[in-house]
């Protein structure tokens, strides 16, 4: 069963949100005190964190009281006093409604079949516990209000959340949701309970989520879900002062930290997955970031401090896999997954619209958190700050300050953020990214763009739980963009209830009707297709997309290329049989409730008439005022409407308003026709331009197609200097050759040259890189590039095998030393086979298998071990061995796992023979040579054998003959991996030599 947080209530999986809204994802717990003590700013929190340390659990409780009730605040002044007036309103009302009966604690919660019924129940318990311990609430402090807390927890205790109660519906609310809340309280409330109560609330949650929910990373239990049972198993053990719960709690968090190559968590390119396909930084992972952030400050300075040296990762994920996707305070909507849909909550109290800007602040207020923690390098936190500064400062469209899902404690950190002099606000960055979970991110001063693309390894979209049900064609190239004062509410205003949503900025799509979520639940569809991805330098990018439509025919070839102040966008080869309309949409701007934002075709104004539509035949250059404006090399036939549309956000949410909105939408669309075969597109994006300059590009191109086929869609920029290249088959465009399917940038300025190769179909293990370009002698190759000459043209061997679709780079100079020609040669195996051990395999031979089995089980005798054997003839080489590879093609077979390392070794002899050999008479293991990480998925491994094959070669005294034997790390347990052997008709292994004279 697949890792699903579904809770459809805003608490569910949205935002770390720390605060006095009622359904935030979870609250930190502030220790019970004197309730008579409080005073404005929470001023009296160090006496009762002093009061309360009488042990380590009781300094745990007052470290946690500080996460939630915040410090350094006035509690009389905006924002904060609204806020906590409003937590006290909500308190009252939650205590004049309940009514306990036999089945419900409120009446229009009953408990029995909706599990969702009883996290919502124990959510507007903690309402007024927060109202009834905060200052500034008008309950503070209310006898009636703490009797009725207790009640109602001993209701829930006796009647919905038991030792004994048997789980039902959804799984999160019984070990994420409920005991998350139901902890909260009990800190909220500790002086006002007693022992019994909390040992009672104690064996309910031991019941729900024993230490076994993080004994395996597996199922449910990994990424954003595993943190938050880790964050339930510690605050029970600071509940129940059991140190072992802590432990758990401590040592449960340690899968997380490691970089992961298939399925959940954080990679080291910086993509996030959750659900298994599903990118999902601004959903999931923000709710990983904060609630380690939160566990980090909680445990810090304890003998449960989290010491895993692993955790850097997530330290580094803050720039490498969340601030990409955060600009102007938003989080952008291509990484958050069903979360976009969810709109206003009916469940919600306060009816606050959930949107990017509220998931990015929730995402900002846990970075900052992770800073305020103090556990991080000191540059990294400083960093952080900066960063989040700026953010606050420039979200012009929903100021932070503003945002009440951020929560009083969240928003007093940023405000003395925002009043230290010391923190310098940090400017959006400039760059590229281009990530393996077929997403792709491009910054430039003044403006954004985000790519959302589908391939096998991830999703069309994800439904589920009643969400996000007209999803279907968010990854089919929708391309987001924003300025950096203007249109950063364009996904934010009601734009997934009213928007077309066939009609997604930057798809292609058959308009063949689906049904609400069409494809199934939890991302249980996904195209066929392989080559997503592209190349990059982290200036510039090429991305492409082989587009294959969810429950339809259509497929082609998509290609965006990203320069300074545009983007080009390319189709090829759009073909389908769907017997409907097929479109690109070139754009479809949100324009508010009453936007009347003009529209300009080549110099002339168009009709601001809702209703109003035209096709403009060879129109050259479109521009919407206050957005920007699009090019169209050599004219094309551009569709323009100009609608109101209407909507509500329960259209795509079960569990949201049934509120009608309607907002205003310009539309710009390529017909394609009914049943197209083979037809494309091309046009010129200007983030921010207006109609002069959009005419001005017209007629004078800074931009050319090279290519634009089914094969191949290249282009070059002479403003840049770049030339780039989508090659779905090996093939040429322009001055670059390739031998296979791959994506080439290459950037010519000022006697430099600086190439990136990336395979984005992950099929190969090398690809031979050819440019017709001379004059450059000197090179400094990335790893993995071997420049194999410059001489007349430059010819690369780029490894792109298990890079996971990143780029290889290498960069050439026209002055310097010049560069040792190398030459490169691919062997195959003249022999390969594996070897068992124990009682029934040792003497079995398996030379005519199809695939080479690898296991170290680190025993002797298990039956379970397993050898690789591979020889090559290596006679006919000459030189030195500057660098040898072995690649493998194959993947983890393993009940045990999904991820475990390999590595190769210099075979003892080379006189075995692959019908002959067994594990009793195999070569002992000589010495080591490189390893390599492989999964559950299938890929290339390369294992650096270059001293073996250095020795072997004959004018080193070798005998000709390279053997070596792939098997685990010694000393360590491994997976089993199993690799195509040479019998294999697909994939067989590779040895990858490299020498020079």
């Amino acid at each position: 069963m697949q890792s699903r947080s579904n809770s459809p209530t805003p608490n569910s999986d949205l935002t770390p949100a720390r605060g006095p809204h009622p359904l935030s994802r979870r609250r930190f717990i502030q220790l019970g005190a004197a309730v008579t003590a409080l005073t404005a700013g929470g001023s009296w929190l160090g006496a009762a964190t002093s009061a309360a340390a009488a042990d380590a659990y009781d300094g745990l409780r007052a470290r946690w009281l500080q996460l939630l009730t915040g410090t350094g605040f006035d509690s009389t002044a905006a924002p904060f006093a609204t806020m906590l007036a409003t937590t006290g309103s909500q308190a009252s009302t939650n205590l004049s409604t309940m009514a306990a009966t036999s089945s419900s604690l409120w009446p229009d919660l009953p408990i029995g079949t909706v599990s969702a019924n009883v996290t919502t129940s124990f959510s507007r318990l903690k309402t007024m516990a927060l109202a009834y311990v905060q200052p500034g609430t008008g309950q503070t402090g209310s006898s009636a209000l703490a009797t009725a807390i207790a009640t109602g927890l001993d209701w829930m205790h006796a009647h919905a959340y038991t030792p004994t109660t048997t789980t039902y519906n959804n799984w999160w609310d019984w070990q994420i949701g409920s005991p998350e809340q139901l902890a909260d309280i009990c800190v909220l409330m500790y002086a006002q309970l007693s022992s019994t109560q909390i040992a009672d609330y104690c064996s309910a949650i031991d019941h729900f989520v024993p230490d076994s929910a993080v004994a395996a990373y597996s199922g449910t239990s990994t990424g954003a879900n595993r943190v938050d049972l880790c964050h339930v198993l510690a605050l029970r053990g600071v509940l129940g002062k059991s140190s072992a719960k802590l432990t758990t709690a401590q040592g449960g968090l340690s899968p997380v930290f490691p970089y992961v190559l298939n399925g959940d968590g954080l990679y080291a390119d910086g993509s996030f997955i959750q659900h298994t396909y599903l990118p999902y930084a601004g959903s999931y992972g923000a709710v990983l970031l904060g609630g380690v952030a939160s566990l980090l400050y909680l445990l810090s300075g304890s003998s449960w401090a989290i010491t895993d040296p692993g955790v850097q990762n997530l330290y580094d994920s803050v720039t490498r896999a969340y601030a990409p996707f955060l600009y102007n305070g938003l989080v952008m909507d291509g990484v958050s997954g069903r979360a976009i849909s969810r709109g206003v909550q009916l469940s919600d109290p306060l009816q606050i619209q959930q949107d990017d800007h509220t998931r990015g602040h929730g995402l900002i207020n846990g970075i900052l958190l992770l800073a305020d923690a103090g556990v991080a390098p000191a540059a990294q936190t400083a960093s952080w700050k900066g960063m989040v500064k700026g953010w606050a400062q420039r979200d012009y469209y929903s100021p932070f300050m503003s945002d009440r899902t951020v929560g009083v404690p969240g928003l007093a950190r940023a405000q003395a953020l925002l009043n230290d002099s010391t923190v310098t606000a940090a400017a959006e960055p400039v760059g590229a990214h281009v990530f393996g979970m077929d997403r792709a991110v491009f910054r430039r001063t003044g403006w954004a763009a985000s790519l959302s693309m589908a391939s096998a390894r991830t999703t069309y979209y994800e439904t589920g739980n009643g969400e996000n049900l007209k999803g279907w064609h968010t990854n089919d190239g929708m391309l987001y963009w924003w300025g950096a004062s203007s249109g950063n509410g364009q996904y934010s205003d009601a734009f997934w209830p009213t928007v077309n949503p066939y009609r997604l900025p930057g798809t292609t799509v058959s308009t063949v009707t689906l049904a609400n979520g069409a494809g199934g639940d939890w991302g249980a569809s996904h195209p066929a297709s392989v080559w997503v991805g592209g190349a990059t330098d982290g200036t510039y990018a090429s991305v492409g997309q082989d587009l294959r439509g969810l429950s339809s025919t259509i497929t082609g070839k998509k290609s965006w290329f990203f320069f300074d102040d545009s983007v080009m966008c390319l189709g090829a080869g759009i073909s389908c049989t769907d017997g409907v309309p097929v479109e690109t949409v070139i754009d479809n701007r949100n324009l508010g409730a009453s936007g009347t934002h003009s529209l300009t075709v080549d110099g002339s104004v168009q009709s601001t008439t809702l209703g109003w539509s035209n096709t403009f035949t060879g129109a050259t250059s479109v521009a919407i005022g206050g957005f920007g404006a699009y090019v169209f090399p050599g004219g094309a036939t551009v569709n323009a409407l100009r609608e109101a549309r209407t909507g509500a956000w329960s259209d795509i949410n079960t569990g949201a308003s049934t509120t009608q909105l309607t907002r205003r939408y310009l539309t710009l669309w390529f017909e394609h026709g009914t049943d197209p075969s083979n037809v494309g597109y091309s046009y010129l994006l200007m983030p921010g331009a207006d109609a002069t300059a959009a005419a001005a590009r017209a007629a004078s191109p800074q931009v050319s197609v090279l290519a634009n086929t089914a094969s191949v869609q290249a282009v070059s920029d002479s403003a840049s200097g770049v030339t780039a290249a989508n090659f779905f088959v090996a093939g040429s465009a322009g001055p670059i050759t390739v031998s296979g399917p791959a994506s080439v940038l290459m950037r010519e300025q000022n006697g430099t040259l600086t190439v990136a190769v990336a395979d984005p179909s992950r099929t190969a293990s090398t690809v031979r890189v050819t440019l017709a370009r001379s004059g450059y002698v000197s090179a400094v190759p990335g790893q993995g590039v071997s420049v194999l000459g410059t001489s007349g043209r430059i010819t690369l061997l780029v490894e792109v095998g298990g890079a996971h679709g990143a780029s290889r780079t290498v960069t050439l100079t026209t002055s310097g030393s010049a560069a040792v020609p190398e030459t490169a040669s691919l062997l195959a195996p003249s022999a390969d086979t594996y070897v068992r051990d124990g009682a029934s395999y040792a003497g079995v031979n398996y030379g005519t298998a199809t695939t080479l089995a690898v296991k170290n089980t680190n025993t002797t005798g298990s039956g379970y071990s397993r050898q690789a054997l591979l020889a090559f003839d290596v006679s006919q080489l000459s030189g030195t061995v500057g660098r040898a590879v072995l690649w493998l093609y194959g993947q983890v077979q393993d009940s045990g796992g999904t991820l475990t390392t390999v590595q190769a070794f210099a075979s003892g002899a080379d006189t075995w023979t692959e019908t002959g050999v067994t594990w009793n008479n195999a070569p002992a293991l000589g010495t080591a040579q490189g390893t390599g990480r492989i999964s559950s998925a299938y890929d290339w491994v390369g294992l650096d054998v270059t001293a073996a094959v250095a020795a072997a070669l004959p004018g080193a005294g070798g005998d000709g003959k390279a053997s070596v034997t792939v098997f685990g790390p010694l000393g360590a347990a491994g997976l089993a991996a199993v690799f195509n052997s040479r019998e294999n008709g697909s994939n067989p292994p590779v040895l990858q030599v490299i020498t020079h004279a």
